[in-house]
């Protein structure tokens, strides 16, 4: 059995797709750009891109009773992998030790430079 969750402070999915899903005590997060809740791109900057896209996961997971305090695993993807390590520098302020598993590969983004997804557990009530 899964739930499928959403959030009013973060963009809504751009096609048939929910922003999240809970299954058991796991949270997959579907990928988010550096949209606001009304889907407009913002973030004159890479880092400012970065941020946004965080901002965005971390309010769907809050729907699922949960934080990316929790990420076990997220998946990151760059329109170039010159961002690397400005990247790791934002990531730091949304995530913390035990760091969780990454993937971080180049791909053809258009119009924005980052895209994030993530799993995430759910701590038990």
């Amino acid at each position: 059995m899964f739930q499928a969750i959403s959030s009013p402070d973060a963009p809504p999915p751009a096609g048939p797709y929910s922003p999240g899903v809970v299954v058991g005590n796991l949270l997959f997060l579907a990928g988010q750009g550096p949209f606001d809740a009304a889907g407009r791109r913002v973030g004159e900057t890479f880092a400012d891109q970065v941020r946004q896209t965080f901002r965005n996961l971390e309010a769907v997971a809050k729907n699922a009773g949960t934080s990316l305090e929790y990420t076990v695993r997220y998946g990151v993807y760059l329109r170039s992998l010159d961002d690397f390590a400005e990247f790791n520098e934002v990531a730091r302020e949304f995530l913390s030790d035990p760091l969780p598993a990454r993937t971080t590969i180049e791909v053809a983004l258009r119009g924005f430079d980052v895209e994030i997804d993530a799993v995430v557990a759910v701590p038990s009530a």
